[in-house]
């Protein structure tokens, strides 16, 4: 069933809630109480939305944070949607008072969204659309960097990749210098890292490497709005994960394209920065209220919106408090 209604405009309500809600931790040290702010913050504006939502991909279950849990309804009624949400992405970045961390929930027709559960990982690979078709997760690192430098018209010296700086990229890290591309290493966000090298004046191209598996799906989520590519791979972590791949009979050599992680073209994006990066700007705190820095999205029409917003909290006090008549 087509969605005719643009949830996008509602959903960037629940990312701003959970971005003012949690952004007053910023820099004081506490992961679980930044993320519980948010969470509380997002469930109560995503039971606004109209919806019929359901959480297919929940927030914080690699690290016992508190969590919009997996089967969780939310929503006021409405078109059957499935929801990714991660309240918080980066909440170290949050917690230490980092650059980059932002509020983000993707929303798809019921039964759109990707899941593999028990599969924390996966390795991506994502461009923008001007770089979509001539990548190939298969392909050498040289490979991809190359083809891409040639489909935007720049010297491979010119090419940013980002990546996660974790010791598993040590060996993708030699093979990118060892072509000359420039290098842009996170110490997380690869939701905002996938992205940010499909948006206008990208600050990166390429994204490479193992990341979180929820995600490779909200970051398709965004790619599928904007044009963009993502092509991904599950990554088991250990022998466990890799006795669970067989058992449930996941192929490891399987290359997912975006439309296996998000079908369809009801898709819709939104996401608020917390602390400023290079994405999106943070929460900024002013006497009696606050701004923020959002950008929503539609995968059918391909609109991508920046919402700067300035919420008025002593404005709302006084219109709470007034007599009636």
């Amino acid at each position: 069933m087509r969605i005719e209604r643009n949830l996008a405009m509602d959903l960037v309500r629940t990312t701003e809630s959970a971005a003012l809600r949690c952004g007053r931790w910023m820099g004081r040290g506490d992961k679980i109480a930044a993320d519980q702010a948010a969470v509380d913050a997002m469930r109560m504006a995503l039971d606004s939305v109209p919806m019929d939502g359901i959480v297919v991909i929940g927030e914080g279950e690699k690290d016992e944070a508190p969590m919009l849990y997996t089967g969780e309804r939310c929503g006021s009624g409405g078109a059957e949607m499935d929801i990714a949400v991660d309240p918080v992405e980066g909440t170290t970045l949050l917690a230490e008072g980092m650059p980059g961390a932002i509020a983000v929930v993707a929303v798809a027709e019921r039964g759109a969204l990707y899941n593999w559960e028990g599969f924390a990982y996966m390795d991506k690979l994502a461009v923008g659309e001007r770089a979509r078709g001539v990548i190939d997760i298969e392909a050498p690192v040289a490979y991809n960097i190359r083809a891409v430098a040639r489909t935007l018209n720049k010297q491979v010296e010119d090419v940013t990749v980002v990546i996660l700086d974790r010791p598993r990229h040590k060996d993708i890290i030699r093979q990118i210098r060892e072509t000359g591309a420039r290098i842009k290493l996170i110490l997380h966000g690869d939701v905002s890292a996938g992205v940010m090298t499909a948006i206008d004046n990208a600050p990166a191209d390429i994204l490479m490497g193992i990341g979180g598996a929820p995600e490779a799906v909200i970051t398709a989520c965004a790619l599928k709005c904007t044009g963009g590519e993502i092509q991904c791979k599950v990554w088991p972590r250990n022998d466990e994960e890799r006795n669970l791949a067989a058992e449930k009979g996941v192929d490891l050599k399987k290359v997912y394209q975006i439309n296996d992680l998000v079908r369809g073209d009801d898709v819709f994006f939104a996401a608020t920065g917390i602390t400023s990066g290079e994405f999106l700007q943070g929460v900024e705190y002013f006497s009696g209220g606050a701004r923020t820095h959002s950008v929503v999205m539609r995968a059918r029409s391909g609109t991508v919106r920046y919402i700067s917003a300035h919420h008025r909290w002593d404005k709302l006090m006084r219109i709470s408090t007034m007599p009636y008549g």
